[in-house]
């Protein structure tokens, strides 16, 4: 018998919206039952390590102590006092983290967390990625986007190309694949074709495609927020978009049969989602971490700070899956500072039980949590299991993540395959759910913990 709608996420018609969407931002704040919430866009993930500095004074200062990490490689700042949004605001635009206040909540650019930092991976695609957000900010008809768009840019591993992207990119090699991307194949939505541009033209087209989405809702009368949204016999294919592309003089070549989004298409790179030491050219190396649960200290992001800035580039990356990188090390530094992350309590090695392992904000954060998933989360992995009672019934593939959500609309939840730990009334329900698996049928497991946070 299959799940009941409350186990496990359901396909469905697409919503007519009559209203722009309240998705929070670092100027717009969401009232939340911790306090005030701000998200912090940071296209490709990118931090410089002043701007993590201030990052985590405003934590300090303003929140909890605490910078939670999202799947888009966004910040957020949790209980953070009514009144305190010009403070906020203030912080951030002098560390330049807020190029144009209309466009904050747009930009929403997701990028190879290592393009240009492993072996046999070029590195345009970071530079396609801060060429897009200044045309973005730029533009005066993005502004009309929802905080939820979603522009992907993959640098040909095939990490982030399957993260739902409303436009995605994957590039192409040109000829030697330890040199720069020779362009990219652009997609919208879910729609199998593609079209390939050249790399100067990169940008540009994945503006105008957003644009050729703006133009496709409006004629809708739907109100959608993302490509996928849009209703039958309105939506956005990639001819459509290779007309839009034309008229704007940027060149488009239709492919009517793409690579599967995820698909990768060189074995040499890296796995970005990974934790450990990411070994590049010569003597360079990066580290890859992850935060538990996605959420960080003051003390452990000032760490990760100290390092970018002493032994590293000066920078820092955040990833989709709730992680660091911190690119430019010495071969001879990087085993030392991981090992002083290790100690600090992150996540270092890809065996460590919490890798894969995500959750909500659940309670007390959040009013419609059903319970506090994250201590039941931790609580489930010091007893050994990192989901309750065992994997649901049926085949389960190696790696599958596993995510605990405190009620059925599963925040943050992973895409693709993933073991869902859904809190109820009468208990936690486990199941085998996303995309690429049949329905399983759920399996109750103990009941949710009533235990306060941590």
């Amino acid at each position: 018998m299959p799940p009941s709608p409350s186990t496990r996420p359901q396909a469905a018609a697409p919503p007519l919206r009559d209203r722009g969407d309240a998705c929070p931002g670092a100027l717009r704040l969401h009232r939340a039952a911790d306090g005030h919430l701000a998200r912090i866009r940071l296209p490709a993930g990118d931090l410089t390590a002043r701007q993590a500095a201030v990052l985590a004074d405003a934590a300090d200062l303003l929140g909890d102590g605490h910078l939670s990490l999202t799947s888009r490689g966004n910040v957020e700042l949790r209980g953070l006092a009514e009144g305190c949004d010009g403070r906020l605001a203030a912080l951030l635009r002098d560390a330049g983290l807020l190029p144009s206040e209309r466009h904050e909540r747009i930009r929403n650019i997701l990028a190879s967390p290592l393009a240009g930092l492993d072996r046999h991976t070029p590195s345009d695609v970071r530079r396609w990625a801060r060429e897009l957000d200044a045309l973005l900010c730029a533009s005066e008809s993005a502004t009309a986007l929802s905080g939820r768009f979603l522009f992907v840019l993959d640098d040909g591993r095939g990490d982030v190309a399957a993260l739902g992207g409303d436009v995605s990119l994957l590039a192409e090699p040109a000829g030697d694949r330890s040199g720069p991307a020779g362009g990219a194949l652009l997609r919208v939505g879910d729609d199998a074709a593609a079209l390939r541009i050249a790399g100067p033209d990169v940008p540009r087209a994945a503006l105008a495609a957003a644009e050729a989405f703006l133009t496709a809702a409006a004629a809708s009368g739907s109100g959608a927020w993302r490509v996928r949204e849009l209703p039958d016999g309105h939506g956005l294919t990639a001819r459509e978009v290779a007309k839009t592309l034309r008229s704007a003089g940027i060149g488009a070549a239709y492919v009517a049969e793409a690579p599967a989004p995820g698909a990768r298409t060189s074995p040499p790179y890296a796995d970005s989602a990974a934790p450990g030491i990411v070994e590049g050219p010569d003597d360079d190396r990066a580290l890859s971490v992850l935060a538990p649960l996605g959420r960080l200290s003051v003390a452990q992001w000032r760490l990760l700070t100290t390092i970018a800035a002493g032994d590293g580039s000066g920078a820092l990356r955040l990833t989709p899956w709730r992680g660091i990188v911190l690119p430019g090390l010495a071969a001879a530094a990087a085993p030392r500072r991981l090992a002083e992350l290790t100690t600090a309590g992150l996540i270092t090695d890809p065996a460590s039980p919490w890798h894969r392992l995500g959750a909500c904000t659940g309670r007390p954060g959040c009013a419609k949590s059903l319970t506090d998933v994250r201590a039941d989360a931790t609580a489930a992995l010091a007893a050994g299991a990192a989901v309750p009672g065992g994997l649901p019934p049926g085949p389960a593939p190696e790696g599958l993540p596993v995510y605990w959500s405190g009620c059925a609309r599963r925040c943050g939840h992973p895409h693709g395959t993933w073991i869902d730990v859904l809190a109820t009334a009468e208990g936690y329900r486990v199941a085998l759910v996303g995309r690429d698996t049949a329905p399983t049928a759920p399996r109750t497991a103990a009941p949710p913990s009533t235990a306060p946070a941590p």
